[in-house]
């Protein structure tokens, strides 16, 4: 079983499989939960690919060697998500206004709470920056996350847990208090959960899918903006 073993861990192909078996059984496993959120499929398939490395000691490097072709293809999975947008376009038109507004104003509660709660708890001034673009998409957020001297690595650790919360609780929160139209569903889950709450949206509805897209793009530009403007002011 050894020399097994240590033919698989050589294949690139072996970590591929990997991720997609975890993620198809995570997924097997949501759907059979009656998709309960709690049971989001990314969150399951990170905690069978991780106890999987853990068990077999293999470093990070290793397997992302073999599954870099699955980050790969998050460009063209991003890019993809212009399809919804094109469909829900008019509807985007005669929302401008209140899209403009809400974004901004998502964008500015998720970085104000977040660093704010850090700072009551004793947060030094790394982990403040590490923490303020949490709610952005990953790429975005660790390099705004370095120019203000946070560390990237926490940064991007922050996003997917946004991420993989906002797809959980995000629907049951947007229930609690009444949001039923899915622009607006959308477009809350989009702004402070990104890719992983639009994944999400998209399995629910296609107009939520779409808002949910915008949202997570706009917000990665409302981001970048805003928090060296914040940063500024409060420190």
């Amino acid at each position: 079983m050894q020399d097994i073993w240590v033919y698989l861990n050589a294949s690139p192909l072996f970590h591929l499989t990997l991720t997609m078996v975890a993620f198809q059984a995570a997924s097997w496993l949501f759907e059979k939960g009656g998709r309960n959120p709690l049971l989001n499929p990314v969150l399951g398939a990170i905690i069978l690919v991780v106890s999987v490395l853990f068990v077999t000691g293999t470093d990070y490097a290793t397997y992302f060697e073999g599954a870099q072709f699955v980050h790969f293809l998050l460009g063209p999975a991003t890019v993809a998500l212009a399809i919804p947008l094109y469909r829900q376009w008019d509807k985007v038109r005669r929302s401008a206004l209140a899209i403009g507004a809400s974004l901004v104003t998502g964008s500015l509660v998720a970085i104000l709470t977040a660093v704010g709660t850090a700072w009551l708890l004793g947060g030094s001034e790394t982990l403040l920056a590490s923490i303020a673009p949490k709610s952005t998409t990953a790429p975005v957020a660790m390099a705004i996350s370095q120019d203000f001297g946070g560390l990237p690595s926490l940064t991007a650790v922050l996003v997917i847990v946004s991420g993989i919360l906002g797809a959980m609780f995000g629907p049951m929160l947007l229930n609690l208090v009444g949001v039923e139209d899915w622009s607006a569903r959308g477009l809350a889950v989009g702004t402070a959960s990104h890719g992983i709450g639009t994944a999400r949206a998209l399995q629910v509805n296609e107009t939520a899918g779409a808002f949910s897209g915008l949202a997570m793009g706009l917000n990665a530009v409302a981001t970048a903006l805003l928090v060296p403007i914040l940063w500024r002011l409060l420190f």
